[in-house]
């Protein structure tokens, strides 16, 4: 009786290990990505709705049902000295796509991106039909910098992807950005933000491409330079397009977030990072269990489960 009862704790507790494995999720924080709060958001989306300038390849459906709503690509800002951009209106969907491509409710994901085989937990990335990109090379050589207005506010990213459905559609940002810009409509793989008031703004031009030394196959390693860089071409474009506003650079900024430090890159899921923004660490990040020590815990219960088992 006393082994049985033993192997029915310890089966339990194996399978709530085994569930909390499944749910624990290490993420990037929002400030790690997040705009200034004095961008003119309002601003910049009036602007965006007054463009009329339509590139070939740039009508595209937001999902794949009948009668779905059509979302354009803009290239009237493209003409800009600086913040040359493109842009277009739509939801937002989830893509797992790369190293989490068995997310939750994304069965049919696959384990590259378009320049490598990004983290969709960990990082910021829209994706764009691949028939536009392949017929914009120079407008968009790949991990060009993006500013992604969702929820009234205005967060960084890259373009890390590209949709090969048929149709193919718009309006796919990763697991980290569709979660952070809808933090209370729990989005996975199969759940998108179904109405269409997200604006994606990406950056033209090699000069608008992270560098590698902010980047690798896997992650962004330096959030610090995807802000900087954020802000000096929504600054431009801001300027170009002669919307009035303090963004950091031309005027004070309240509150700022602190801009993390450098992260390790790939295998830096497991290592600590810097979340109490004391400045003595890694990239700020909400951490769920850590996915190696959850994997030997599992192990080592199992055995036990397994000599139990033989006893009785």
């Amino acid at each position: 009786m006393r082994f049985s009862t033993f192997y029915i704790l310890i089966t339990a507790l194996l399978f709530s290990l085994t569930e909390a494995k499944g749910k624990a999720i290490k993420t990037v924080d929002a400030s790690s990505f997040a705009a200034s709060t004095t961008v003119p958001v309002q601003a910049l989306q009036s602007a965006a709705a007054k463009a009329n300038t339509i590139p070939s390849l740039a009508v595209y459906p937001v999902s794949v049902g009948e009668n779905p709503v059509q979302s354009t690509i803009y290239s009237d800002w493209t003409r800009f000295q600086t913040g040359s951009a493109i842009f277009w209106v739509a939801d937002m969907d989830v893509d797992c796509d790369g190293l989490e491509y068995g997310c939750e409710g994304n069965p049919d994901g696959q384990p590259l991106t378009n320049w490598g085989a990004l983290d969709a937990y960990q990082v910021p990335f829209i994706v764009i039909p691949d028939k536009f990109l392949v017929a914009n090379p120079d407008l968009l050589p790949g991990n060009n910098v993006a500013a992604i207005i969702c929820n009234n506010k205005i967060f960084y990213a890259i373009l890390g992807d590209s949709n090969h459905n048929d149709p193919q559609v718009t309006g796919e940002a990763s697991w980290l950005l569709a979660r952070t810009c809808f933090p209370d409509e729990k989005l996975n793989g199969n759940k998108g933000h179904t109405t269409s008031d997200v604006t994606y703004i990406v950056f033209t031009g090699q000069n608008a491409v992270l560098p590698d030394t902010a980047l690798n196959a896997n992650y962004i390693t330096d959030f610090g330079k995807l802000r900087e860089m954020g802000d000096t071409l929504v600054s431009g474009l801001v300027s170009e397009l002669e919307i009035s506003s303090t963004i950091p650079g031309s005027g004070p900024e309240p509150n700022p977030s602190p801009s993390p430090s450098p992260s390790p890159g790939p295998g830096s899921g497991d290592d600590d990072h810097d979340e109490d923004g004391d400045g003595d660490g890694e990239r700020p990040v909400t951490a769920g269990a850590s996915g190696r020590s959850m994997d030997l815990l599992t192990v080592v219960l199992g055995c036990v489960v397994a000599i139990i088992c033989q006893i009785i």
